[in-house]
């Protein structure tokens, strides 16, 4: 958001977790925007939005309660696809906070099961699913290294159209995800976020049943460089 408000000249103001990487903070400031920090377990960011909205005349711009925002995240699908020379993979293991990118993915490979896999206790897509109706985050969620992943609730948007598309959910653990970081940075050098960890986190261990076509999605690298270092160093 602040690298596409820099480039078309106008104001952007970030509503961030207070706990946000450094390198999410640093980077979104050198880019010229506003930050607004906010308690994710006390305060809401949608309310806060709208008031800032409603004092500046600004437009909100959700993460992922919006159409445009998971046809936006969708087009990473007609990415895979266009990869794949137009056969659709099956499955496609994606990450999953809010469900923007994963209910995006889902419309773009109509023809693919999508997967999708949660930080363990912050699973509120995967348990909405499995119940019928959204659910939130339970009270008393653990502490993750998957920042990004850390929605409180979904929307019916995401929900509706997973649900639609019969989506399947699993959930992974942060030793998991410290696993997968270090396996893409010691096989592939790549850095992976946490939370752009955790599809393969699932495949590595056993969570999703790796298969022929199955394609796995790292969604972000965003991750705090002595984080980083310090769990590929782990096991080193």
């Amino acid at each position: 958001m602040a690298i596409a408000a820099k480039r078309l000249g106008m104001p952007a103001i970030i509503v961030m977790p207070a706990d946000a990487p450094a390198v999410k903070v640093d980077g979104t400031r050198a880019e010229g925007a506003e930050i607004v920090f906010y308690d994710r377990l006390t305060e809401n960011r949608e309310e806060i939005a709208a008031r800032i909205a409603e004092d500046t005349g600004a437009t909100v711009v959700p993460s992922f309660d919006d159409p445009a925002i998971v046809a936006g995240q969708g087009t990473a699908g007609l990415e895979i696809l266009e990869q794949l020379g137009g056969s659709p993979p099956s499955p496609i293991v994606v990450p999953c906070g809010g469900g923007g990118l994963a209910s995006g993915i889902a419309l773009a490979c109509s023809e693919s099961e999508i997967v999708i896999v949660e930080p363990r206790g912050w699973d509120d897509m995967g348990r909405s699913l499995e119940i019928g109706h959204i659910v939130p985050v339970e009270p008393g969620a653990p502490a993750t290294y998957c920042d990004a992943l850390q929605t409180l609730v979904v929307s019916p948007i995401t929900f509706g159209t997973l649900e639609d598309r019969r989506a399947h959910a699993t959930s992974v653990s942060d030793e998991d995800v410290a696993e997968a970081i270090r396996f893409a940075w010691r096989q592939h050098e790549l850095v992976v976020e946490p939370g752009g960890a955790v599809a393969l986190a699932a495949a590595l261990t056993g969570k999703v049943e790796p298969s022929e076509g199955m394609v796995i999605v790292l969604s972000g690298g965003n991750v705090d460089p002595a984080l980083h270092a310090r769990i590929v160093g782990e096991a080193a």
